[in-house]
């Protein structure tokens, strides 16, 4: 019984697991709290390795001299080992020492920031408070300017109707009452009278593009509670947007360029 198990001792210790050693130094290390003790702590278990496998290296050189050769594990396997465990432990050592020198430098400022809350930026230029009461603002002035643009599509002669729930890439279809079969497709931007942008969502853009002759692009500018300009703009957009854009802001003052009086 006795012979079984040192010959199960030997089998563990001639094939040293390398990662379990190098996770039990990570610990003593980084993980130990006793931060004060982490060079004793390395150095005292590789300093117990080296011992044992200097011993057993003596002892498997005693054992070839007296002809018990050992299939598994020679002297010169042992004190290889005992010789890795030296280096190992002088890098280590001399690793830790310069962890120890390291300290923190003085912070270099490099830039600077000032957070202004987003609701003093919105009392300073006068713009809504409140993004809910932002969103109903918006949707009062889309709510004026398809009003007018249904307005103007009758006094023009056509009968309007509102799609616009549909998303189908414009906002008004309407129909010539005459028999003609060809429909206007009619895509209502309401903007607030001073605005500077508009917004073209990627579907709108691609209905203009691939219905260049039904396509009307109608800006609708309001003041208050009134439609003060409606614009109409035929083939406003010159190329489909990148791969990945959903939507495209436009510089209102170009696009208004292009744009004429409804007809």
């Amino acid at each position: 019984r006795n012979k079984e198990m040192a010959k199960r001792e030997e089998e563990s210790i001639s094939e040293p697991d390398e990662p379990k050693l190098e996770r039990s130094e990570f610990w003593m290390v980084k993980i130990s709290p006793f931060g004060r003790n982490d060079m004793a702590a390395v150095k005292e278990r590789l300093t117990v390795e080296i011992n044992h496998w200097d011993h057993r290296a003596e002892q498997l050189k005693q054992q070839e001299l007296a002809g018990k050769v050992n299939a598994k594990i020679n002297s010169g396997k042992a004190c290889h080992r005992a010789d890795e465990l030296t280096s190992r432990l002088q890098k280590r050592m001399e690793d830790l020492q310069q962890e120890r020198q390291i300290s923190p430098l003085p912070p270099n400022v490099i830039g600077g920031a000032m957070i202004v809350p987003i609701a003093l930026l919105n009392k300073l230029t006068g713009l809504s408070t409140t993004p809910a009461l932002q969103t109903k603002e918006t949707k009062h002035v889309e709510m004026i300017a398809m009003k007018a643009v249904m307005e103007a599509e009758r006094e023009l002669g056509f009968v309007p109707r509102d799609v616009s729930a549909d998303k189908c890439g414009y906002d008004v279809e309407s129909r010539d009452p005459d028999g003609n079969a060809r429909l206007r497709f009619v895509e209502v931007k309401g903007r607030a009278l001073g605005a500077d942008t508009v917004t073209i969502t990627k579907n709108e853009i691609l209905t203009a593009l691939n219905k260049p002759e039904q396509f009307i692009l109608a800006v609708v500018e309001v003041d208050g509670e009134e439609a003060a300009k409606i614009t109409y703009m035929r083939e406003p957009f010159g190329r489909e947007p990148d791969f990945g854009v959903t939507s495209v802001n436009y510089k209102l003052t170009d696009l208004l360029a292009k744009g004429e009086q409804p007809r």
